[in-house]
């Protein structure tokens, strides 16, 4: 039979087909909301607290990577820290952030990649690389998460993490009943908006890739 022909490597790139396929479909093409997942899973399985999921954050997370064009460095590092009064001044009001609910960011990371890179890989490859990010991703006086991500023509994809102490509901809170801004570009974790064309486009171009390479290893094996 054709399928056990194949080979180990092709079953591997099966099954992270079939896995991002998954994941993808789960959170309906948006790569933010996998993140929180993967943070989550990541806490409690250090018996700590899963975060809240704030749209609010994960919009101002967006923001914040969308200021950074440009500053990707080969290892994946963003050279970029916009001023603390960005937060309040241009991130709060582009995403449509109540202003009196503005809570305290306990913490963030950032990272880029040159092209898209699905969330597991993401997670591990480009934001929590070393033991200081993964110390601050389980800091316990954290309680609610954003994550925001934007790709440029021709440029890198820009993720964002930001961390905040708030109170679920009460912090970070949108505009229009939680609708916010509709934002342009990119995802934004606990969002009812879809991410954008291009965005939806890039991810799915790597399973196409994918799924033309095993078409070709099957036909090969005829």
């Amino acid at each position: 039979m054709v399928m056990k022909k194949l080979c180990f490597c092709e079953w591997i790139l099966l099954c992270h087909l079939l896995l991002a396929t998954i994941v993808c479909s789960k959170h309906h093409g948006n790569p933010a909301n996998d993140l929180v997942e993967f943070i989550n899973q990541n806490r409690t399985a250090q018996k700590l607290p899963q975060l809240s999921d704030s749209p609010g954050l994960g919009c101002m997370a967006l923001q914040y990577v969308e200021l950074c064009k440009g500053n990707c460095s080969g290892n994946s590092a963003v050279n970029c820290k916009p001023p603390d009064d960005d937060f309040t001044e241009v991130f709060a009001p582009n995403c449509g952030v109540e202003l009196p609910t503005i809570g305290t960011i306990t913490g963030h990371i950032v990272g880029c990649q040159s092209k898209y890179t699905e969330p597991s890989l993401a997670f591990s490859n480009v934001l929590v690389k070393d033991r200081k990010t993964l110390s601050l991703l389980r800091n316990k006086s954290h309680s609610a998460v954003g994550v925001g991500l934007v790709g440029f023509h021709k440029g890198p994809f820009f993720w964002c993490v930001l961390f905040s102490n708030g109170r679920t509901n009460s912090t970070f809170v949108l505009e229009d009943r939680g609708q916010g801004i509709k934002q342009k570009k990119g995802c934004y974790s606990g969002s009812s908006f879809p991410c954008n064309a291009g965005q939806r486009n890039a991810m799915f171009l790597n399973y196409i890739i994918t799924i033309s390479y095993l078409f070709v290893s099957l036909l090969n094996h005829f």
